[in-house]
């Protein structure tokens, strides 16, 4: 049995003896109990610069900073290796990989054997959410990890704090992850990305027992345990059967002129602008965008009513390629220190650079494959296109002081949004609860031309942006957005949005700017949240008039003609959306709530009209 590399710093009977039972399966050299501590990062930090598998950065360009190169077949999210083992499959529903759980656990459980000899069993103790708030809660870990271990540290709460809170009884979602590579007596990585192959590596989900095993993979979300495998898959599950919402949605801050706050929480498929509206610098004078998250957010229920959330996460797990000072500048500081970088080039001088990083590569580089690297002969990109800083959200200098509030902050609007290039206005609101839901259940993006499985043009529908992360059924989770609006009262709830910052011109040119002068839009919301904002009822629900989103010094920009565009409600375009959103909801069987047929007849019946 593995001996134990320092004191038990519980007395969790039950935790203590699964993580042993564990370590009888797995076979590592030694089980380490994760205190949380600087101390402890540094220590591995360092471990890991001296094994070869991380370069330390040049500390006078990223203070405290590290960069690793994972495999090439392990540099994202493995969808069609992620299962909700649901005991039943229906339960599973038909946008997940369903395996049946004993099947599954067999077959892991194999994998598992031994899986771990010659490395450390480390066990991480870690909250999701402030510790101690009664929206959060606590996970442990088991990998065999160091990266893991340092990308906890910064993404989660983890240590000593976090086994207080649990106490003797307390309950935890248990996570166990090996990177599938064990090694022989003297053998080392020699600095070499360790991982399985791909027909090897599982991230599985057991809804009923809220148990994650993850398998082969040591990148990201696949290994990060508390990222979406926790946060949404199974976090989802809890909410649905104890009355809260699990949401894959940033949460901002924003205040007015007059000093007037609203909390904004917003839903948006990848390559939407997500993190870059969490940390919007506005262009509109006297206001003020402040970050409470940018990927997730938990919400439950106050005495009062209204819905309130935290943010589970400690820290940014963000798209480094495209980031920069202009697309946005806050992420770009909090990357700037403290900062696990993945997959990103290598500059001569000690530093990190990637495409869209704002400025052309500083000489030779070495790429994310370890490979000299000089633009005028590149042939590949030098980052990859999914490589990653890992950040601590502490150090974003847009981050609200009540960001760790256990409280939560009560939550004024909803947004959805896709990338549609027609069709969708700039912005609408819903016209009640139910046809918010409706707007979120139909959140789709144009597929570009990048995208294998459909043709260029397609919409691409991701409810609520939750399609790879609903850890059951979607037609359920549907009829859970609809239970959650009976809960209170229709001035209580938050006030539902959909916005589109990507419309096009017929030829091609963008309609609206983004970015900074999205929060334009956001005013207009913060106005309708408080009853003025000036509004058109329509067929799809109340929008702007012409001249109700400011424009301030943007009039040569946006010209009256753009924003009549903008805003225009396209009668034929809603109408050949039928038959696409029929389709989308033909998957859920007589699982989809006969409320959401209900709204898309109505809408059928509106636009007819």
């Amino acid at each position: 049995m593995a001996k134990h590399l320092n004191a038990i710093p519980t007395k969790h009977a039950k935790l203590v003896e699964w993580v042993e039972q564990w370590a009888a399966i797995c076979k590592p050299e030694g089980i380490y109990w994760c205190d949380g501590s600087k101390a402890e990062y540094d220590r591995l930090a360092e471990e890991m610069v001296q094994s070869g598998l991380a370069v330390r950065l040049n500390p006078a360009k990223k203070p405290n900073s590290l960069l690793f190169r994972s495999d090439p077949s392990d540099v994202a999210r493995v969808e069609n290796r992620t299962f909700i083992a649901s005991e039943k499959q229906e339960d599973a529903g038909p946008t997940n990989n369903w395996i049946d759980p004993k099947e599954l656990k067999k077959t892991m459980l194999g994998l598992y054997d031994g899986c771990m000899k010659g490395r450390i069993l480390y066990v991480i103790p870690f909250s999701m959410g402030p510790v101690g708030s009664n929206i959060a809660k606590i996970g442990v870990e088991l990998t065999d990890s160091a990266y893991v271990v340092i990308n906890m540290h910064i993404m989660t709460r983890v240590g000593t704090k976090v086994l207080e809170v649990l106490g003797d009884k307390g309950e935890f979602v248990p996570c166990v992850h090996s990177v599938g590579k064990p090694l022989a007596e003297g053998e080392s990585d020699h600095g070499i990305w360790p991982c399985a192959p791909i027909e090897k590596k599982y991230i599985a989900h057991f809804p009923e027992t809220r148990e994650i095993w993850s398998f082969g993979s040591g990148y990201g979300g696949n290994a990060l345990l508390g990222k979406k495998c926790l946060a949404l898959r199974i976090a989802s599950v809890q909410a649905r059967d104890e009355g809260w919402m699990a949401e894959h949605m940033l949460i901002l801050k924003l205040t007015s002129p007059e000093g007037k706050v609203k909390y904004v929480a917003g839903a948006f498929p990848s390559a939407c602008g997500k993190t870059n509206l969490a940390m919007l610098i506005p262009t509109l004078k006297g206001w003020k965008v402040e970050t409470i998250g940018d990927d997730i957010a938990w919400m439950k229920f106050g005495k009062d009513g209204r819905l309130y959330a935290i943010n589970p996460e400690a820290g940014f797990f963000g798209v480094a390629p495209g980031t920069n000072m202009e697309s946005n500048k806050n992420a770009m500081i909090s990357a700037s220190r403290d900062t696990i970088f993945t997959n990103v080039a290598l500059t001569e001088d000690g530093d990190v650079w990637w495409e869209g990083i704002g400025y052309d590569a500083p000489g030779t580089l070495i790429d994310w494959k370890g490979q000299k690297w000089d633009a005028a002969t590149a042939t590949e990109k030098a980052a990859h296109p999914n490589a990653r800083f890992t950040a601590r959200a502490s150090n974003c200098p847009a981050i609200a002081p009540e960001w760790e509030d256990p409280a939560g902050v009560p939550i004024d609007a909803f947004l959805f949004g896709g990338r549609r290039p027609n069709t969708i206005p700039l912005v609408h609101q819903s016209m009640s609860w139910e046809h918010g839901v409706f707007m979120g259940s139909i959140v789709g993006s144009e597929v570009t031309a990048a995208a294998l499985d459909l043709k260029a043009g397609t919409v691409r529908r991701d409810p609520f942006a939750m399609l790879p992360f609903c850890g059951y059924n979607m037609g359920d989770y549907f009829a859970h957005w609809l239970e959650i609006g009976q809960k209170s009262t229709a001035d209580k709830l938050p006030k539902i949005f959909f916005v589109n910052w990507f419309r096009k011109t017929a030829d091609g040119r963008w309609l609206w700017p983004g970015f900074g002068d999205n929060s334009r839009v956001l005013k207009w919301i913060f106005e309708r949240c408080d009853g003025t904002g000036k509004a058109v009822e329509t067929q799809i629900g109340y929008m702007p008039t012409v001249d109700a989103i400011d424009r301030t010094g943007l009039e040569d920009k946006v010209t009256d003609a753009d924003m009549k565009e903008l805003l225009a409600l396209d009668i034929d375009g809603w109408k050949k959306e039928f038959d696409s959103i029929k389709v989308h909801y033909e998957k859920f069987g007589d699982k989809l709530p006969q409320a959401l047929r209900d709204q898309l007849k109505a809408l059928e019946q509106r636009l007819a009209k």
